[in-house]
């Protein structure tokens, strides 16, 4: 977008004019929806340090265990068999954050994405603390290395590389469960994976929160590219007000004298007769008061600029590095108190309320979205409520046929995969429903599948010959516990061919 000086913006502030990254010391914002996000953060680092710790039938309430491929979600456990729940449930999600984005632009970046939180509300605030605000911290850069700057980088550091590995064991804790770290420390020897998770974690935090920064955001995530597709001119965005604010001006002047002046009080400035006089028309004179008249609200101090954390000015318009924080509201409300004059020249509103006046409207792709997202919510719903606690499959044993017994019978070899995602023990007995026949288990083994495990067993089904239906007889076994069938399971016996 073509700026009010005439130049083009075609660089991002955190890039240099030589290549060379430029670090953002953004001012320390204050206001109200900065002590708003302050306490939302609050209750979001809250929740965030308290799941781990809570569990469900001795099991951790939220659970990403990915080398295991076992993920626990409020107390439900899924496994790989649940693969195509889980994949539904992130293209519900996926199709949500579109609409959302559509609806409300980038809010969730600002607002809830843990990067935004812990770089914003927790680093940055030590930052402050420790190094200053931002001209502060742009003369401790400057000084030379002495006592105080050493003092502070140290100080700096060392908090920093702290909560990054304390973060790293709460991360590490949703992946494996906080009872897994807690056995961790107490013996270290037995959990060398954990540890190098740990500090690969750690260093990882550490680099992005010290040097990366607004990168992650500009760089590496793929949301912000993503709204340049999803926006439109109903999207609510931080937007400026360019028809309030335009043209800036260091001394604006308000748009209130709006009556028209005679001719005699227009003479010194008016082009068409050089102040002689020899304009006589109404019109001119008008024409004459519109341009003298108006200089926008923006008093052009660059205060949304000095607060922003990713160093752009939002006057430009919507940009990929806006992450939609709000800092640049509330430093633009507190210059438009201070001058009397109405606050929300930077506000959350859509291109067309802003241009038209209008207020959000419902548009065809939004309601396409909303049918798309209430179609895929009811599925995953019934793909919950139908979701079985005991996936079991049956499969006779690759590479070998039938085998006939001395006493005339047939047998085959099966292999029988069960799933267990209760969270109490299954026992379990065999019996063929649709057959006359015999299960013979293979070794010694105890029929019970323990709570949130799999069970891998092998047995004989032996039939008589006369039952056999040809080359393939179906055959069903259930499954019981304490009497009552809680499984049926089907396969395909292979014996010889009849011949009539």
């Amino acid at each position: 977008m073509k700026d009010q000086k005439g130049s083009f913006r075609d660089s991002v502030a955190t890039i240099s004019s030589d290549g060379h990254r430029n670090f953002i010391n953004p001012k320390k914002p204050k206001g109200k929806l900065y002590n708003l996000r302050t306490w939302f953060s609050i209750f979001y680092l809250v929740t965030f340090f308290t799941l781990p710790f809570i569990e469900v039938y001795d099991g951790p309430l939220l659970m990403f265990n990915i080398l295991e491929r076992k993920f626990i979600i409020f107390g439900m456990v899924f496994w790989p068999q649940d693969f195509f729940i889980f994949g539904i449930g992130m293209i519900t999600f996926v199709v949500f954050v579109i609409l959302f984005t559509v609806v409300f632009g980038r809010v969730f970046c600002g607002w809830a994405c843990p990067q935004t939180i812990f770089m914003e509300m927790v680093f940055r605030k030590i930052e402050y603390w420790i190094d200053g605000d931002s001209a502060q911290q742009k003369l401790l850069k400057q000084m030379a290395w002495n006592g105080e700057k050493i003092r502070k980088r140290v100080l700096k550091f060392i908090t920093f590389f702290i909560l990054s590995f304390i973060i790293a064991n709460f991360f590490l804790a949703y992946l494996i469960s906080m009872k897994e770290v807690v056995d961790f420390y107490r013996l270290p020897a037995a959990h060398v994976g954990s540890i190098i998770s740990l500090i690969i974690f750690t260093t990882i935090f550490f680099f992005v929160y010290w040097w990366f920064r607004e990168q992650a955001c500009i760089v590496v995530c793929p949301y912000g590219r993503l709204q340049g597709v999803l926006l439109d001119k109903n999207s609510i965005i931080v937007a400026y007000d360019r028809l309030r604010g335009e043209p800036r001006g260091k001394n604006s002047k308000s748009k209130e004298k709006e009556h028209v002046h005679t001719h005699d009080e227009l003479k010194p400035k008016c082009d068409n007769c050089k102040g002689n006089g020899s304009c006589k028309s109404v019109a001119d004179s008008i024409i004459q008061v519109e341009e003298l008249k108006t200089i926008g609200d923006c008093i052009d101090c660059a205060a949304c600029v000095r607060v922003c954390p990713t160093g752009i000015d939002i006057r430009n318009g919507t940009q990929l590095e806006c992450v939609n924080c709000t800092a640049c509201i509330d430093a633009c409300n507190a210059i438009m108190t201070s001058l009397h004059k109405p606050v929300g020249l930077i506000r959350y509103a859509s291109e067309n309320t802003i241009t038209e006046g209008k207020s959000l409207k419902i548009t065809r792709r939004i309601k396409a979205y909303i049918a798309v997202l209430t179609l895929l919510i009811i599925f995953l719903v019934f793909l919950l409520v139908s979701r079985t606690d005991l996936d079991a499959r049956l499969m006779r044993t690759a590479g070998m046929a039938y085998t006939s017994l001395p006493d005339g019978r047939v047998s085959n070899l099966y292999n029988l995969k069960l799933a267990n995602k209760t969270h109490r023990d299954i026992p379990f007995v065999l019996k063929l429903e649709n057959i006359k026949g015999e299960i013979e288990l293979v070794g010694s083994i105890n029929l019970v599948v323990k709570k949130e495990d799999y069970t891998h067993l092998q047995f004989f089904v032996k039939l008589n010959r006369e039952q056999l239906k040809g080359w393939k007889t179906p055959i069903e076994v259930g499954m019981y516990q304490d009497g009552k069938k809680i499984k049926n399971i089907t396969a395909t016996f292979i014996g010889p061919e009849i011949y009539n």
